[in-house]
């Protein structure tokens, strides 16, 4: 069983990118799941998002719960009869909510770990922190409002790089099941993004050496997104 469409409020999200050798990419991504590709480069990340009012789309806003959320994501394309589909495989989700924890996988796609969050953030400045409860995933950064992307970004604009983090909206993460991957497409009503400067980034996940080696991934840049109304759909399983 798994609840319909879920709807809400983006509060705050951040999304940190690398590029990343796409040889490496490929090692740590399942079949079917291939990078999917930016001026050569493969692009993967983490998505430290706020989300306020989640419940059934039908569900008034105020029945709505909050969570902190974190989730490693890589930038994939995969084969279907159709053609060629690209969205986002998640090889990790943490939350900081109990209940996503324990209906993630039963109730909606994907496992979701239990993890603590502390957050400092004002209008122009974000620091946030993870650690997941079995202690095997951790993430810092610090960011402050910028004016544009890198000079050095494999993206030619902000503009090129809002559209490519758009129009993944599928994603895909490891179920219950071995061997088989949740699917869960956001729509959003509004999109926005602003840039972001890193001035620390940590994350144990692409920091461990034996999947990612020294070299193989640089931070590439950084997004924000605030008060995004959407919603969460499941799609079929792979």
């Amino acid at each position: 069983m798994r609840v319909p469409a879920i709807r809400g409020i983006i509060d705050r999200r951040l999304l940190i990118n690398y590029r990343v050798d796409p040889e490496v990419l490929a090692k740590v991504c399942p079949s079917p799941f291939r990078p999917q590709l930016v001026n050569g480069h493969g692009v993967a990340g983490i998505c430290l998002i706020r989300l306020k009012k989640i419940r059934p789309r039908l569900f008034p806003g105020w029945m709505g719960i909050s969570s902190e959320n974190a989730a490693h994501r890589i930038a994939v394309e995969w084969d279907t009869p159709e053609g060629i589909q690209t969205g986002v495989y998640i090889p990790r989700r943490d939350t900081s909510s109990l209940l996503n924890s324990l209906a993630g996988g039963r109730l909606f796609p994907g496992v979701h770990h239990r993890a603590k969050f502390g957050v400092k953030e004002d209008d122009k400045n974000f620091e946030l922190r993870m650690q997941s409860l079995d202690d095997t995933t951790k993430v810092e950064v610090k960011a402050q409002i910028a004016d544009d992307l890198p000079e050095n970004s494999i993206f030619s604009s902000l503009t090129d790089c809002s559209t490519f983090f758009e129009e993944g909206s599928l994603g895909y993460s490891p179920a219950h099941a071995e061997s088989q991957y949740d699917g869960l497409r956001l729509k959003t009503f509004n999109w926005e993004v602003t840039p972001l400067t890193v001035s620390h980034v940590e994350s144990s996940y692409f920091s461990d050496l034996e999947h990612f080696p020294s070299g193989s991934l640089t931070f590439d840049n950084a997004l924000l997104m605030q008060g995004i109304d959407h919603e969460w759909k499941s799609c079929e399983s792979i």
